[in-house]
């Protein structure tokens, strides 16, 4: 079966600049980190690539040159790997938006009947990694002056940052023409964005971070994944992992000579606990039955959410978050290898509700949260991110099964589900429990989602 992966990313740089980087091969190696080398001979269409880990001494001595089949300058360009009976072709598409953004488009195709192993071997390296990619490409394209600032630059300082999450904001504002900078615990070297270490605990040097020339915001992601065991030493973990770096963070602000220009403060949907059948939005009270107000859900949501009061802030939003789908992100990848594997059917009764939203319009309430978007403009205070339609979990897994190209799957009984998560050593009320959670605020004022309904956001990331 023919496999292909789409990305895209929005840059602010000049289409020439940015035309003449990708249209020299030789250069592909620079910013994409799946590809080792790229030689360019005498023949400018033809380039030896190599890619990166073991296939690639083995795509040295045995694979043709690729092969530069269309060139549209400055707009479109596609080269072509050949394999045995099939090709491997990407894509590249420049497409300039009123904005002064340029939409940068990666396809990857691959078939022929060894597409299994030239996924793995090129397909996969030449994808996996493309919004870390267009970070590198931007960092060449602003070092050769052909990356403008945007005229509402700002320094964003995200704590958490390293995580799925952080990884992909990051990448989104860098590329909009911001400063970014990531506070981590562990310096990343392949994370292509400026980094600052801190013990997410105590104000320390990393303060210094926050007293940028231009105008500063926080985003707060820090927290340890939730994937883990309830045990009162996890949940104690999640709690403090959450609460002490928020506190760090409220205080470093407390220190500086003028408020931070916007805080968006991290926080879930989980909050709600296991709501059953209630539908919630930001008005509906906070649970305290011990049934619904489960410690590793409200227990550690609530005091994570109250640390925040008293930041130093022109403007500070609490974003409640529910699952967010994103293509590699650790929960959907969970699921989607649980359905790969023929386990893809519902957990429990499958009746639970599960609020979800693209990480596409994640971004895009984060840049409102900000302040970056003239036309959503979010208020202070608590907003859920979630889109407007919940699914129940035994439509969420039928969905993916149907996108994934599964056979039905039989029910996961409740047992079975509490078994399975004591071996994948994780918390069985992640799937057994569920919340259908909305915005009203988003809804009072107009915003629509560009992935509103669970198919179409599955058919965008997973084809």
């Amino acid at each position: 079966m023919p496999w292909h992966r789409e990305s895209s990313a929005l840059l602010r740089v000049d289409p020439t600049a940015l035309w003449t980087v990708v249209s020299d091969l030789s250069q592909w190696p620079r910013w994409c980190a799946g590809l080792a080398e790229a030689h360019v001979g005498s023949d400018a269409s033809l380039v030896d690539l190599v890619p990166v880990g073991p296939v690639g001494a083995v795509h040295r001595r045995t694979a043709p040159p690729a092969r530069v089949v269309v060139s549209v300058v400055p707009r479109r360009l596609v080269v072509e790997q050949p394999q045995p009976g099939g090709v491997c072709r990407v894509s590249w598409d420049l497409e300039p938006q009123d904005d002064g953004l340029v939409r940068f488009r990666q396809r990857v195709e691959v078939t022929g009947p060894l597409t299994v192993a030239a996924v793995r071997g090129l397909g996969l390296p030449l994808s996996r990694t493309f919004h870390d990619d267009v970070v590198r490409l931007h960092g060449l394209l602003a070092g050769q002056g052909g990356a403008p600032p945007a005229e509402d630059a700002l320094t964003l300082v995200i704590a958490g940052g390293s995580g799925s999450l952080g990884r992909r904001l990051g990448s989104d504002l860098l590329c909009r023409g911001h400063d970014v900078v990531v506070l981590t615990r562990r310096v990343d070297p392949d994370l292509p964005l400026r980094q600052a270490k801190w013990d997410g605990r105590t104000v320390g040097p990393w303060v210094d971070v926050l007293h940028a020339p231009r105008r500063t915001a926080v985003v707060n992601l820090a927290g340890r994944l939730v994937d883990v065991r309830p045990t009162p030493a996890n949940i104690a973990s999640l709690r403090d992992s959450r609460v002490l770096s928020t506190l760090a963070l409220v205080e470093a602000s407390r220190r500086l000579p003028t408020p931070l220009a916007s805080w968006v403060q991290a926080s879930t949907t989980a909050i709600y606990g296991d709501a059953g059948e209630q539908r919630c939005d930001e008005t509906t009270p906070l649970p305290t039955d011990r049934g619904q107000a489960l410690p590793q859900m409200t227990g550690v949501a609530r005091p994570w959410e109250e640390a925040f009061a008293g930041a130093h802030t022109d403007h500070g939003v609490i974003l409640r978050t529910s699952l967010v789908l994103d293509r590699g992100a650790p929960v959907m990848q969970r699921l989607v290898d649980l359905t790969r594997v023929g386990l893809g059917g519902p957990i429990g009764d499958g009746r639970q509700w599960v609020s979800w939203i693209h990480i596409d319009d994640w971004l895009a309430l984060a840049r409102a949260a900000l302040g970056l978007d003239p036309d959503l403009r979010v208020p202070s205070g608590v907003v859920i991110a979630a889109s407007d339609h919940p699914v129940r979990n035994a439509e969420l897994m039928a969905t993916l099964g149907r996108r994934l190209h599964r056979p039905w799957a039989p029910p996961t009984p409740a047992v079975l589900a509490r078994i399975g998560a004591v071996v994948l050593r994780t918390d069985p009320a992640l799937a057994l429990t569920g919340r259908h959670t909305t915005s009203a605020v988003l809804r009072g004022l107009g915003h629509t989602y560009r992935f509103p309904r669970l198919d179409e956001a599955l058919a965008d990331l997973l084809g």
